[in-house]
């Protein structure tokens, strides 16, 4: 399988629904299982994407950057992030779609400017505290009660409720996204996460990333795990899964050549490497997948 292009990904819009908006979606997920058609397949929306996780448990990547979902957090993906939809747990949330347009038809264009929506930081998750929860539970439950409710106010009201709603996670953003990084620092674990894409079959190692980016591995793993919260091993070690629970989905090709294809030189080390890193081996992992979708 071969890594994609920026052009070969696949860009979603926003589905159109009963109400037949074409700018602005809600999404209310209680207990459904994720949508196989892009489960472990990389893809991009054209539009903003908020989902208020209640639930969570799945994990997600962003730009190469996992997201293990955690209950009572905020999600927010601008247009154009290259998305990976892994975890195949049931979903309790609510997301909020919305595109540039919606933002441009505001009275003083006001929200495109919000850090939120600039996203300066490249933050993308929003933990929130019992507070936090109790407002952004109300205000989802306005905008939903008024997205189902036809009538010439109802985009002047979801523009008003937005608005708070977007005012009130950018000032969560700044608090929590402000002082978390330099921007080398961030450079550096972007920088990290292109290599990996690109070399993670030949090369398991964070000493080889190291000599590839010309600084120490003791450097490397420093700045990932700081800026991450997780080990730089731990970055290559999801990439191989992640890649390997793709084609024991999406082929029928032996675990053998799975293995070697991932540059597993041993079948039965790929199968102890994957149950380590997951809690399953790889044929349990195949069985499991196609029986939650046949």
């Amino acid at each position: 399988m071969q890594v994609l292009n920026q052009k070969q990904i696949p860009l979603y819009s926003i589905e159109h629904d009963e109400t037949g908006n074409r700018h602005f979606r809600v999404y209310n997920f209680e207990g459904s299982v994720p949508t196989q058609s892009d489960l472990l397949i990389p893809h991009r929306k054209d539009h903003y994407l908020l989902a208020f996780m209640r639930r969570g448990g799945n994990r997600h990547w962003v730009d190469m950057t996992s997201y293990d979902l955690k209950d009572n957090a905020i999600y927010f993906l601008p247009p154009d992030k290259v998305i990976v939809k892994e975890g195949m747990e049931r979903l309790w949330c609510t997301g909020i779609a919305f595109t540039a347009e919606f933002l441009s038809l505001q009275e003083n264009n006001a929200l495109s400017r919000l850090p939120l929506i600039q996203n300066s930081y490249n933050g993308n998750e929003l933990l929130l505290n019992e507070a936090d929860v109790r407002f952004v539970e109300d205000m989802l439950a306005k905008i939903t009660t008024e997205y189902q409710t036809a009538g010439e106010w109802q985009h002047r009201m979801l523009s008003a409720y937005m608005s708070v709603l977007l005012t009130y996670l950018s000032r969560l953003y700044i608090e929590q996204h402000k002082d978390v990084s330099t921007v080398e620092d961030k450079l550096l674990l972007r920088k990290y996460h292109a290599k990996i894409d690109e070399c993670y079959r030949e090369m398991h190692e964070v000493n080889d990333y190291a000599s590839l980016l010309n600084i120490s591995a003791g450097h490397l793993s420093e700045v990932v795990k700081i800026q991450s919260g997780k080990p730089a091993i731990k970055h290559i070690h999801d990439r191989l899964v992640l890649e390997a629970r793709r084609q024991l989905f999406h082929t029928d090709n032996p675990l053998k050549e799975i293995a070697f294809n991932l540059g597993f030189s041993d079948a039965s080390y790929f199968n102890r490497f994957f149950k380590r890193e997951t809690g399953t081996t790889p044929a349990e992992c195949r069985i499991a997948i196609r029986k939650m979708y046949h």
